[in-house]
């Protein structure tokens, strides 16, 4: 005796295949749109830097060379710490760059043996870069 599924359990509906699919592909393409989105506003900052050099100029003063790229027109922000030899902060400053070269003067309390960029924000860029 051969029973026919269809007829055990009734015929699942026509419209049911189509949707599905239909419905898969919109979330696919929304998905696929979000995650392109994603990755070029984060890979495209209004603001980046980088520390090109620093030089301990006294106990109490570290000169530091920044290189920062802006976006036309952006006011951005950047920070800079001083750490001393036991990894401790002994001076930070934050300052308004300008494009390009930005050479600044970290006041300190006591000798820095190193400078630690924290980076640059711009607004609607809440992660320093």
């Amino acid at each position: 005796m051969t029973t026919d599924l269809a007829d055990r359990y009734g015929a699942p509906a026509r419209w049911r295949r189509p949707v599905t699919i239909t419905l898969a592909v919109a979330l696919a393409v929304v998905g696929l749109g979000w995650l392109g989105w994603t990755a070029w506003f984060h890979s495209t900052p209004a603001a980046t830097s980088e520390l090109v050099t620093f030089e301990v100029t006294s106990d109490y003063e570290v000169a530091a060379r920044l290189d920062v790229q802006l976006d036309d027109g952006v006011d951005a922000s950047c920070r800079l710490r001083a750490l001393a030899e036991d990894k401790t902060a002994v001076g930070e400053l934050e300052f308004s760059p300008v494009a390009g070269v930005n050479e600044v003067v970290i006041r300190t309390e006591r000798r820095a043996t190193s400078v630690e960029k924290l980076g640059c924000t711009a607004p609607g860029q809440p992660r320093p870069r």
